[in-house]
């Protein structure tokens, strides 16, 4: 059996939208790929403090997270790149000026900052464990790194930041805008490129816009029954909802397990 590199994204491809747990029989599928001699790789948009405890429990040992700018090899981070500091600098700057609360990660952990709680009078506080550090004395200008930025802006007025799309940027939710990496095909490259494998032997598996990126002509992509349109438009195959054993169907099907 021909080795494979194998990405899966979390949220809706691993895991039920429901129960927010890993589905029982993609879990079974990704030891069954490692007994095989497969590499298997979790590829998220989310920072690796985040996301390290669910590859963990997942029995994985290998990431591309942090949006494609984190690698994880071998339960090793080898990689985790900041967000351009003088780009994100200058969209924070604008959305403060326009009146927009505003949270900075300067590191890979659950701390945000920023000089008030603008943000939180806002949108209220973020579903995702955070823990806010309000100064005054908070200076944009004398951070070291910027890893992510949560800007409190609704939906309906996003055009009223001019810098937006200078940096990747996402929306979960309808009160705020996310600013992080969002090249998980590069990240997928960058990975690849450390391994020494062949591209062409990638298999990526999806489900929602944000998969889009790394939805790639260069190698195999999976879609999961429960998926977007777009993302199914752009696969190579479109498998059965994740809930309904679409990736361990899928790897059946073309022979990666037995």
């Amino acid at each position: 059996m021909k080795k494979k590199y194998m990405f899966f994204d979390i949220d809706g491809t691993l895991t039920d939208n429901e129960t927010k747990k890993i589905v029982p029989s993609a879990h079974k599928t990704l030891d069954r790929l490692q007994e095989a001699g497969h590499f298997v790789a979790i590829a998220t948009g989310r920072a690796h403090y985040k996301a390290r405890g669910f590859m963990e429990a997942s029995g994985l040992h290998n990431m591309v997270c942090c949006g494609g700018n984190g690698l994880v090899i071998n339960d090793e981070l080898i990689m985790n790149t900041p967000l351009d500091r003088q780009k994100a600098i200058a969209v924070y700057k604008e959305a403060r000026a326009l009146g927009y609360g505003a949270l900075v990660m300067l590191d890979d952990s659950i701390d945000v900052y920023d000089v008030d709680d603008r943000f939180l009078r806002q949108c209220g506080e973020r579903k995702e464990p955070t823990n806010y550090i309000f100064h005054a004395d908070f200076d944009i200008d004398q951070v070291k790194d910027i890893y992510k930025l949560y800007i409190s802006v609704p939906k309906e007025e996003e055009h009223r930041l001019t810098k937006k799309d200078t940096l990747g940027n996402l929306r979960f939710v309808e009160t705020y805008l996310m600013f992080q990496h969002d090249r998980k095909k590069e990240g997928i490259l960058d990975m690849m490129e450390r391994l020494g494998g062949p591209v062409e032997d990638v298999v990526v598996f999806g489900d929602d816009y944000n998969d889009l990126v790394m939805f790639d002509d260069a190698w195999f992509s999976i879609a999961m029954g429960n998926a977007c349109d777009a993302l199914k438009k752009k696969a190579d195959y479109v498998t059965e909802r994740n809930v309904d054993d679409g990736i361990y169907k899928a790897c059946l099907k073309f022979g990666w397990i037995s």
